[in-house]
This record gives C-alpha cells, structure tokens and sequence, in this order.
C-alpha cells in the first residue's frame, strides 16, 4: 500500500492532499489543481485498487457532494471560491472492497464573529459575550481584549474574580459577573488563532441601571391614575347635585333609595308603606 501528498497555497488558503487507500495494495494521489481566478479543483486518482472499482464520490462533512463522471479511477471537484464556507476536509472515496479514501484539506485563518453584535444587561447581573469561528481548521487559541479607544487591553481569566474565560474548540465566552453602571459598558473584541492565522469580531456591552427595568411599570400606573381621574371628573360633572323639594321643612338623606310614606288609619294606627 503506498501513500502520496501534495500541498498548494491558493489565494491564502491552504490546500493539503494527503493520498492514501483502506485496500491492500491500493495507491490514491490526490492533486489539488488552480486554475482561473479563484476557482479551485481537487482530484485524486487511484491506482493498483485491491479490487474492480465500482464508482467513486465526494463527501465532506458527511454531506455526499455531486461530482463528475468521468472514469471508474479518476474523480475530480470544484471549489468555486476558498473561503470559510467551502473550508473543510474533503474526501473522495472509490468503491472498492474495502473502500479506498483519501483526504484534501482546505485551510483558511479563522472566521470570527460575534454571536451578538451589541449585548445588554442589568446592573449587579452576570453578563455573558460569546464569540464563534465557522472556519477550517479550528480555533487553536482564544483571546479577549477592552477596546478603549485605540488600545487594546487583554482580559485575564479570572482577573477581578469577575471576568471568566470559556473557550472551546471554535467557540469562546467571556463571563462578566456583578456587572457595574460605569466601568463594564463598552467594546470588547474576541480574537481566534489557528496555524493559517487569525480573526477578531466586537462586541458592544451595554449596562442598564437596576431602576431602568421599573420605568415602563411606573408609566403603565401613571397612565391608569390619569384615566381614572378623568372618568371621575367626567362623571362629577355629568351628573350635578339634585336637591330635593322641601314640603315638610325638612329634606330626606339623599342616599335613601326609598321614600317612606306614613298615613294613619281609621283606628289611630300608623302603617308604613313603602312607595317605589
């Protein structure tokens, strides 16, 4: 079994192909070709199969990738543009028993970006950035710095007992715990390092003071206090002071909801009727 590996720089990515076959006596070379503009094509041939190949085909990320048909030992694939999308590790499999595979890696530096672009929180509450690579290969090494102006200042884990690193592979976090109104607030970059490079992203952090969160609360009470009011006025005076006529030199309690009558009978007796 024999093995074969070439490796192109293309437009400042990394192209790696490592050849080699699962069958005995099998042999993959496998060759990164550019042709125009960005475009880039990858091929493997195989030789001395361990037995008839059947067909061949791409696959990258488990994702089985349309290819051309060309003969049973060649195959070829395109790569319209080498960027983060289209980095990865590509495998172009022959079918043979057993299979025979080899692998082209495509590296590009880290593509960094912030999960949010602008994070709030509440005073005294922990505030989390998060940062995240979508690129090959990973993320080897993760960094946080305050931007202040031009500077920028790295976060130390742990610095503070409030500032707490959590980084792994092609995701990173910066924990802020007891956040302050005046000296967390402002922009904070995440940088990514792999063995192409390194990217960077900001985020802006925003702190809200702690009576921030009663403001539309204590609106929503004004606006019913001020509607009550007003029904009440309306009412007051859409319905003015009645007084009653006075026959009697006296004046019956406005509240009565009933007017007792009192007449007296033939035999002296007084009996109350209630008039509605």
């Amino acid at each position: 079994m024999g093995a074969w590996v070439a490796a192109v720089l293309v437009s400042g990515a990394l192209l790696c192909a490592v050849g080699g076959a699962f069958g005995a006596g099998a042999k993959i070379s496998a060759t990164p070709e550019v042709t125009a503009g960005s475009n880039v094509i990858i091929s493997c041939n195989i030789t001395e199969p361990p037995t008839a190949v059947k067909g061949h085909y791409w696959e990258k990320g488990g994702t089985r990738l349309d290819t051309n048909e060309t003969s049973p030992e060649f195959t070829s694939y395109l790569i319209p543009k080498v960027d983060h999308d289209t980095s990865g590790e590509y495998h172009c499999i022959f079918e043979t028993v057993p299979l025979s595979k080899a692998t082209v890696y495509v590296k590009v530096k880290p593509h960094v970006y912030a999960y949010k672009k602008t994070e709030h929180g509440n005073e005294g509450d922990t505030g989390m950035l998060v940062c995240k690579s979508s690129s090959y290969p990973p993320v080897t090494q993760w960094s946080w710095f305050r931007v202040v102006g031009d500077v920028s200042q790295p976060v130390v884990n742990g610095s503070e007992d409030r500032f707490f690193i959590k980084s792994d592979g092609n995701k990173t976090e910066l924990r802020i715990l007891s956040l302050h109104l005046e000296k967390d607030p402002g922009d904070y970059m995440c940088n990514g390092t792999n063995e192409k490079g390194e990217g960077n992203a900001v985020i802006s952090l925003r702190v809200r003071s702690r009576l921030a969160a009663l403001w539309p609360f204590l609106g929503i009470v004004a606006e019913v206090l001020v509607l009550v009011t007003i029904i009440f006025i309306y009412e007051k005076r859409r319905q003015p002071n009645q007084v009653p006529d006075d026959d009697d030199g006296g004046s019956a309690p406005l509240a009565m909801p009933q007017i007792i009558r009192t007449r007296m009978c033939a035999r002296g007796t007084q009996i109350k009727q209630t008039a509605r």
